[in-house]
């Protein structure tokens, strides 16, 4: 279904997977939109500004100008982000109420799993100045046992929910890294199968082409890790 959308949307991003879910799908959808960068490493998710559109304090989050009824809505939370759009676009989030069951699961799966066990080995791996082997191992473990469940379900579907949907464009952004996971991507062929056609997609590429003006390793960097590190 074509959407007539004058105004762009403004997407409120930072390089990192989740932000990247957003700037794909609006590439994959052709929809008008401009980028506003968040740096998270120097506190501009703190702003009140940033604030009264992404109460949590995180990205991304939308505003997008021509909302239901014609009226300006803002929407934060990446999985609220892409059904929202999905809804308005009608594209990678089927009408079929049985074929959405399915999208929503593996994208709930994919916050609720994948993202947070993922986030926390690479915390406790890469970030982390008192190395954990207890908590390496553990989300390590997990992490491995989640590309198991994700490359059983691939081995009798080309797509997670049958056709590419924003539930592939949530896991791709968290699965292309696997290196950093500790992960051997040899063991899950079906992931790789998968992950390769998906990153062939030229709208895939010009939405992981949105990138933060600078790159800060946040290992090193002892401002970025206060902000990232220290909030309470």
């Amino acid at each position: 279904m074509a959407v007539s959308q004058t105004l762009p949307i403004e997407l409120y991003t930072w390089s990192t997977p989740n932000g990247f879910k957003l700037s794909i799908f609006l590439e994959e959808v052709a929809a008008p939109y401009v980028v506003r960068f968040v740096n998270i490493n120097r506190g501009e998710q703190f702003t009140p500004e940033f604030l009264a559109i992404s109460p949590n304090n995180r990205i991304p989050a939308i505003v997008d100008p021509e909302g239901p009824g014609g009226k300006p809505i803002s929407v934060f939370e990446s999985g609220a982000i892409l059904t929202y759009l999905g809804r308005k676009y009608g594209n990678l989030y089927p009408a079929d109420e049985r074929q959405r069951v399915i999208v929503d699961e593996w994208l709930a799966w994919q916050i609720a799993n994948v993202g947070p066990v993922f986030g926390h080995y690479n915390h406790f791996a890469s970030y982390s100045r008192e190395k954990v082997p207890y908590a390496i191992k553990r989300f390590g473990d997990e992490a491995h046992r989640l590309f198991r469940v994700l490359d059983g379900r691939l081995k009798d579907h080309e797509f997670v929910a049958g056709d590419y949907s924003i539930a592939d464009i949530a896991l791709f952004c968290w699965i292309r890294n696997w290196g950093r996971r500790g992960i051997d991507i040899a063991e899950f062929p079906n992931v790789k199968r998968w992950h390769d056609a998906i990153d062939a997609r030229p709208p895939v590429a010009r939405g992981l082409a949105v990138k933060a003006p600078v790159e800060i390793d946040i290992a090193k960097d002892e401002e970025a890790r206060k902000v990232l590190f220290g909030q309470r």
